[in-house]
């Protein structure tokens, strides 16, 4: 049986964003993120530059504040994934 590894917050996490604009991305993540101190980071572009992938990391408090982030990241229409 797997065991949840033990997370120590507060602590910086980690989400990759996938889309099709990345000036909607960024707008998506400040949307999604008001108030938090976060950081963005270009990662990759697709080969037919149909979809490009930013790093956002940001100080997370809680698991319940992780999985929010994540969630609404998520549910954004500009955002088709995360990771």
């Amino acid at each position: 049986m797997k065991k949840k590894p033990k997370i120590v917050y507060p602590v910086k996490w980690g989400y990759r964003i996938i889309g099709a604009d990345v000036d909607n991305l960024l707008r998506a993540v400040e949307e999604t993120m008001p108030g938090l101190n976060y950081e963005v980071k270009s990662s990759n572009i697709s080969s037919n530059e149909k979809y490009y992938s930013l790093n956002v990391t940001v100080l997370v408090s809680s698991e319940v504040v992780r999985d929010l982030i994540f969630q609404k990241l998520s549910d954004h229409p500009d955002i088709k994934m995360v990771i």
